[in-house]
């Protein structure tokens, strides 16, 4: 007999677009999303609850999210074979063979296998939440019943080929201003660990009391062989940590907010999110779809708390009959050009075509930014690294220059 297990899943109502959280008890994964399907929900995460003690187990490779450059290529590959007249089984048979991609290509076997079955194709990608996203799945829906599904597939490879190439930018950027930090830092513990002590017998045959920074490092030496297994097992706790809960309700809510506030970085966030959201929206407007439900699919898609929490407002104001411009003003979050050509977008009837200007002037703001974020970052990162090990030379050599002024004094 099957063993029941505890599952916990974040979903979406189809009907009202709200989400909601909660806890099943279930033999699987794939029993607690055809649950979630039965009661009219989209599921968008289910993970297992982990257990206590003994039997606890973490797990490092389940459900891993797939990249915006795979999944621009598979919109970009399906789209084309679609748009040449192929039937659908045939297209994700050719789909299954040649994606590279393990976590992606294992969900389009399901995917077939459903599509085989007489499920719609839309339902299926439905099932893998952290595979295809709610804004893809969307789109593909609003083919499917539109019998345009090739053109929703084109804007899809659209779509995530902006997004991995702005990614790529960012990447590129910080990457080289990472190493040379990581590579201080050891520079600079291996400094304390094995240059200090030489220091240290010297200063004791000198005799006298140490400058106080320079009494910071000896102690710092003396004692680095309980802090150095401790800074090792602290990273690697805090990184198992971070893999587990970096996506959770909880971390979100605090992080998320605060990333839209550092002083480099935060605007270079507000751009990137400003421009996901207008370029979704837009998106979901031309094919066809409802205000209210595109901004509930959007706001799922923005991979920001504060963000979410904003285009909940939008939508709860936009089922009321309100407007759409005013809790965008109102959250302080969207720059104020964001605001104003959304209201002249409403008032004439060009809201889509207004979101598209907006999506494609902050995503040039966002590559600028990119850019000039590494010309930001590499001088800080040169006075940083100054400071530190500076500092260091300085603190091991004030002894030395104390003990020159004595015997200046004294001559």
């Amino acid at each position: 007999m099957a063993t029941l297990r505890a599952y916990s899943y974040r979903a979406v109502r189809s009907a009202t677009q709200k989400k909601v959280r909660g806890r099943l008890d279930a033999v699987s994964e794939a029993s607690v999303i055809a649950r979630l399907h039965a009661q009219g929900l989209v599921p968008l995460e289910v993970a297992l609850v982990p257990q206590t003690g003994l039997r606890r187990e973490i797990s490092f490779g389940q459900g891993r999210r797939v990249g915006a450059d795979s999944l621009a290529l598979f919109a970009r590959q399906m789209s084309s074979l679609v748009g040449a007249g192929l039937p659908l089984m045939r297209v994700l048979a050719i789909m299954v063979d040649q994606t590279e991609d393990r976590t992606l290509r294992r969900a389009l076997e399901t995917v077939r296998s459903d599509v085989e079955s007489g499920v719609a194709l839309s339902v299926s990608l439905a099932k893998h939440p952290q595979v295809f996203p709610p804004l893809l799945v969307s789109l593909v829906r609003v083919g499917e019943s539109g019998g345009f599904l090739d053109e929703s597939l084109a804007s899809i490879a659209r779509l995530y080929q902006s997004e991995a190439e702005l990614h790529g930018k960012i990447r590129a950027a910080t990457t080289y201003p990472l190493v040379v930090l990581v590579v201080a830092i050891i520079a600079l513990i291996g400094m304390i660990a094995f240059i200090v002590p030489v220091f240290k017998e010297m200063f004791s045959s000198m005799g006298g009391e140490l400058p106080l920074p320079t009494q910071i490092l000896v102690t710092l030496s003396e004692n680095m062989i309980w802090i150095l297994p401790l800074l090792i097992v602290l990273v690697i706790v805090g990184g198992i940590w971070w893999m587990g809960n970096r996506n959770s309700p909880g971390v979100r809510r605090v992080l998320d907010p605060l990333t839209l506030k550092l002083p480099v970085v935060g605007p270079l966030m507000t751009k990137i999110a400003v421009a996901r959201f207008a370029r979704n929206l837009s998106m979901m407007l031309q094919a066809g779809v409802p205000l209210l439900s595109a901004v509930g699919t959007v706001s799922l898609a923005a991979d920001n708390a504060a963000i979410e929490d904003a285009l909940s407002d939008v939508r709860e104001s936009v089922r009321a009959g309100g407007s759409f411009a005013g809790p965008l003003e109102r959250s302080q979050l969207f720059p104020a050009m964001v605001s104003q050509m959304v209201a002249v977008g409403e008032e004439s009837g060009t809201l889509p075509e207004m979101l598209a200007a907006i999506a494609d002037f902050y995503e040039t703001e966002a590559r600028t930014a990119t850019e000039q974020l590494t010309t930001v970052i590499e001088p800080l990162l040169i006075v940083v690294l100054g400071v530190l090990i500076g500092g260091m030379v300085v603190s091991l050599y004030l002894p030395i220059f104390g003990l020159y002024d004595q015997l200046n004094q004294t001559a």
